[in-house]
């Protein structure tokens, strides 16, 4: 059994400061996710996630409409969130999480998405990947 490393700083502590509205919509969502996860196929990542990445980036998307303060579809459709624990058989490094970021960033640049919202939720992101990392 593998040991796992816990960041320091935790889980995200700032409130989400992006939410879904005219400038971001859910299909705007989903498909930033198609986009995002469309990258992540062409990295080193590719082994990490399902052979489905279509149905990834759906229930990555239920996710983040759901944070974003949309409805409850990732609840609903595949239970509490506890995104650390659902990531722990994963072994995700902090080079991982470089990956992930800018395959993020690139679907951004790709959408667009909305200029306004994109610093908060980037914070977001660094904040949120950086707790996904799980080993060294």
């Amino acid at each position: 059994m593998r040991e796992y490393y816990t960041p320091p700083a935790g889980p995200p502590r700032r409130p989400l400061e992006t939410r879904l509205g005219p400038e971001l919509d859910e299909a705007a969502v989903r498909r930033l996710l198609q986009l995002h996860y469309r990258n992540l196929s062409e990295t080193a990542l590719r082994d990490m996630f399902p052979d489905d990445m279509a149905a990834a980036a759906d229930r990555s998307a239920d996710f983040f409409i759901q944070i974003l303060g949309g409805p409850p579809y990732f609840t609903e459709r595949h239970g509490p969130p506890r995104m650390r624990a659902r990531h722990l058989p994963f072994e995700i490094t902090e080079a991982a999480q470089s990956i992930w970021l800018d395959c993020f960033r690139r679907a951004m640049d790709e959408l667009p998405f909305p200029a306004g919202l994109r610093p908060g939720f980037e914070v977001f992101l660094e904040e949120f990947s950086a707790w996904m990392v799980n080993a060294r």
